[in-house]
Formats: structure tokens, sequence, C-alpha cells
């Protein structure tokens, strides 16, 4: 299965479904990550390119494609959407993962939106979290306790953003840690990845 993860900058991936990612790569499946910014604002541009190409070796990504466009400025529009068509184009995935749509930043809005329209053909479109995520009520989950060191070493590659997570002494892997123990208790297991379905296809 040939699956694509989308994200408004780099590591918004990896916080969100870089578990569930590694397990697919594991599994042989054909994992692909379009990220719309190179981060910019976030750091320096050249750094945080570098870093992603490093955490697309960790998960185990067999390419990764990125968007162009200027962090803070990704457009809710036509240009994206095509943009996101043909990424789509060229991968066709059966699974396709993205921001969730409620957030304070708009990048992951504008993102999330766009792909709501671009991906209408693909039978598989989840939602996942990042902490600037609001009033996210997921439905499935994913087990990931087996990969969970994949999932904090594919974050840790992103060496200049680990400590900017504006809350003090707070690490963006304890962040994650933290949110997989509480998705996992939801979903009765330890630690999980948890998505909400726009469409989600059983294969019985």
């Amino acid at each position: 299965m040939n699956v694509l993860a989308i994200g408004a900058h780099p590591d918004d991936i990896e916080f969100g479904c870089g578990g569930t990612l590694t397990a697919y790569a594991q599994r042989g499946h054909a994992v692909h990550l379009f990220v719309a910014t190179d981060g910019g604002l976030g750091g320096d541009s050249e750094v945080r390119r570098g870093e992603q190409k490093d955490s697309v070796q960790v998960i185990g990504a067999r390419e990764l494609h990125w968007g162009g466009y200027r962090d803070t400025e990704i457009p809710l529009n036509r240009d994206l959407i095509v943009r996101l068509e043909s990424v789509i184009q060229q991968v066709k995935p059966q699974m396709i993962f993205v921001n969730f749509a409620d957030d304070t930043h708009q990048d992951h809005r504008n993102l999330a939106q766009g792909t709501l329209s671009a991906t209408r053909y693909i039978p598989n479109f989840l939602f996942y979290e990042v902490p600037s995520t609001q009033n996210f009520a997921p439905n499935c989950y994913v087990d990931i306790q087996k990969v969970l060191d994949r999932k904090l070493a594919c974050l840790e590659a992103h060496r200049s953003q680990v400590m900017k997570t504006n809350i003090q002494d707070l690490t963006i892997l304890e962040s994650a840690v933290s949110c997989a123990n509480f998705r996992g208790i939801q979903g009765r297991m330890k630690y999980a990845e948890a998505f909400q379905s726009v469409r989600l296809v059983l294969d019985i």
C-alpha cells in the first residue's frame, strides 16, 4: 500500500503520526511525506530541511516531497489544491494523513482544508493532532508501543526544535510521550497515536 502523510512544517508529521508511519514502513508499505513549508520562521531553513531528511531515514519512508510554501503563508486556494493533487497523482496513495483543521496555526488550518478537497477520491483519509490542535475528538487509534522509540528518534532528528514547546523545561519528546500515553489510555493500550477519520474503509 502507498501511504502519504501531509504536514505544514517539518516535525508536524512526526508528532502526529510518526509511529504509525514507521509501523507501515516496517511492514513493507511505501511511505511518502509531503511537507508544505521548510519552517523558516521557526529556525534556519537549510537546517530544518536537513533535519527533515534525517527524520525520513528514521521512519524508513521512500520519498520526501516539498511544497515550497513560505512558513505561515500556506494559502487556501486553487494553487494549494492543485499542488496536493499533483503529489497524490505521483504517489497514488490508499491512505492519507494530514493536520487537523481546528488549530491555532493558520498553516495547519489551510492545509487541512486544501487536503480535504484534493483527496476527495482517496478511500482512507485521517486527521492527526499536533500540540496546537484544538477540539480533537479521535475515533480510531494505532498501538505504537513497539515503535515508540522510533517515533521519538524521528522527532529527535529535528534537533533545532526539541526545546521549542513554549513550555518551560518541557521537550517535544516529553510532550509526545505524554500525548501517546493519554491517547493510549483512551484506546485501552499503553501508547497510541489517535486519529479522526473522514473516511476509513475496512477491508474484510
